[in-house]
């Protein structure tokens, strides 16, 4: 008979293989937003008790990837395309905020993280890898932020990204997932800045990165945000 201590150890392992299932499949689409999560379903799906489904589903809802409806169904969050523009507006204010801080201040060590997230980015990218992409991507800019210094920023901005997840895999879309070579050269162009301690020089950067990636996002909304979303992982 296990003990308590082998429980939690047990019911900690099934939360964990729900979530990282369940989160791959909604940041991949193949969960599509307003899709219902019914626990009971879920439950039989993954042979496991309702407990570690529900307490997978709460980590997902504080990732904002799923929405607990008044009727207390839970369905995979659907995007707000409307509050898109706040969104685009407070993500580049933190590329530039972060990539200017990392450049005022530089760390070796920092710096070491930082491009190991871009090599792991740049293989994703030659992998056409949408799902590793995402994952270094957020990563990379998330080493820049904690490089600035301000932990208010790296927490903000890293929610920004964890919310905007879904929104890069439409965007990588765009692409047929074959991201250009561009994407990966200008992560390096950030990294040489901020080594150069070339602030002005990473703030352009900072700019016309989050640019691009907005004028791409508004495009692909105008042309099929009324078309059905049709996205597969690597």
């Amino acid at each position: 008979m296990r003990n308590d201590a082998e429980n939690v150890r047990v019911r900690g392992s099934g939360t964990q293989s729900v979530y990282v299932t369940l989160r791959r499949e909604i940041l991949s689409m193949a969960l599509e937003p307003g899709s219902p999560l019914d626990e009971v379903r879920l439950s039989e799906r993954f042979r496991m008790s309702r407990t570690p489904i529900r307490e997978a589903l709460l980590r997902l809802a504080a990732d904002g990837l799923v929405t607990t409806l008044p009727n207390r169904n839970t369905i995979v969050a659907t995007i707000d395309f409307a509050s898109l523009p706040t969104y685009f507006e407070a993500l580049t204010l933190m590329y530039r905020v972060t990539t200017r801080g990392a450049a005022q201040r530089r760390n070796g060590e920092i710096m070491k993280t930082v491009r190991r997230h871009q090599k792991d980015f740049a293989e994703a990218v030659a992998a056409r890898d949408a799902y590793a992409m995402i994952e270094a991507n957020r990563e990379f800019h998330v080493a820049i932020a904690e490089l600035a210094g301000n932990s208010y920023y790296t927490a903000f901005f890293a929610r920004l990204l964890d919310e905007g997840r879904r929104i890069l895999r439409l965007y990588y879309s765009t692409f047929d997932d074959r991201l250009p070579r561009q994407y990966v050269d200008e992560h390096e162009e950030m990294i040489a800045a901020i080594e150069a301690g070339d602030v002005e020089r990473a703030d352009q950067l900072a700019i016309a990165h989050a640019a691009q990636i907005v004028r791409q996002i508004q495009e692909y909304i105008a042309r099929d945000v009324d078309r059905p979303v049709a996205i597969s992982m690597s």
